[in-house]
């Protein structure tokens, strides 16, 4: 009775958690794995990851930009930052690759009038963009971003991973449709938000999964944040993960992460642990082995 009273509550549920496992297994082996084991990071939302000061709102914006296009291993995509007043909607192309998917290695083309990919909508201040309504197929793909995105940098940055990780989920359903994501569809912008734990942007997504809704309205612009697919605390779930494939302990993200959160992240890290180490589950034995 006493043990089970001092057991510690989960995070949260078991199918989520087995959702989770799955999925990241899904990103090992579609998504360019071996990124994650070799260069991957865990960023974090500091001047080590994001430093430097700039003389203008467009070269801020795209200093953030190309910062965050390499920690994604995606500095060989053809994507391009604009202002929101200059983006045209236009349909995204299919991108075709010889080798691997993300990393300075990734040999990434476009062909003129290729078939276009699903469409993406996402937000900038609040207002719905959806790219795939021009005839006209560009082999670029532009992403837009307003000016005062600027006044709360970290949700910039999340705003920015999210785009980038529904580029690559849907540009591998364009190239490997057989091997769709784990529920498929249904749950595509919670899979994207997974994705971008699985990029080593965890500790940014889980800081704005939740954003508080009062306040004089000067301190937050709900315009501005991040729209989360993916709760708050599987975020953090999948933050510990990413934290416990790399090996990175603990300590080091407190400082970083949302004050409520590290308690739920210290525990998640915990049982993961322990469950990598145990599991029977040969999928999700595959996210705890070392590649060299």
């Amino acid at each position: 009775m006493l043990s089970t009273f001092f057991k510690a509550k989960p995070i949260i549920d078991e199918s989520s958690k087995e959702w989770i496992f799955d999925t990241f297994s899904w990103c090992m082996q579609q998504l360019d794995g071996e990124f994650l084991q070799k260069n991957s990071e865990l960023i974090l939302p500091n001047n080590s990851f994001y430093p430097g000061s700039s003389s203008s709102v467009d070269e801020m914006a795209n200093t953030i930009f190309s910062n965050t296009l390499k920690y994604a291993g995606m500095t060989e995509w053809p994507l391009s930052l604009v202002s929101s007043d200059r983006f045209v909607q236009k349909p995204m192309p299919q991108l075709f690759f010889q080798s691997r998917l993300r990393g300075e290695s990734a040999k990434v083309s476009t062909q003129g009038n290729a078939k276009a990919t699903s469409n993406i909508s996402y937000k900038v201040e609040g207002e719905t963009v959806v790219s795939g309504l021009d005839l006209n197929l560009d082999t670029h793909i532009d992403i837009a971003f307003h000016s005062s995105q600027l006044n709360q940098p970290q949700d910039m940055i999340a705003y920015f991973v999210q785009i980038q990780a529904g580029i690559l989920v849907n540009q591998h359903d364009a190239i490997a449709s057989s091997v769709s994501a784990p529920s498929g569809k249904e749950a595509l912008p919670q899979t994207i938000d997974l994705v971008a734990c699985f990029m080593g942007f965890g500790v940014i997504f889980a800081n704005t999964a939740y954003q508080f809704k009062g306040g004089c309205g000067t301190c937050n612009n709900r315009n501005l944040n991040r729209q989360a697919a993916l709760p708050e605390l599987e975020t953090v779930y999948a933050l510990a993960l990413f934290c416990v494939i790399k090996g990175i302990a603990v300590k080091p993200v407190k400082k970083e992460l949302k004050s409520h959160l590290y308690k739920p992240f210290r525990q998640a890290h915990k049982e993961i642990t322990l469950y990598l180490a145990q599991t029977t589950n040969p999928a999700h034995a595959l996210l705890s082995e070392k590649r060299s």
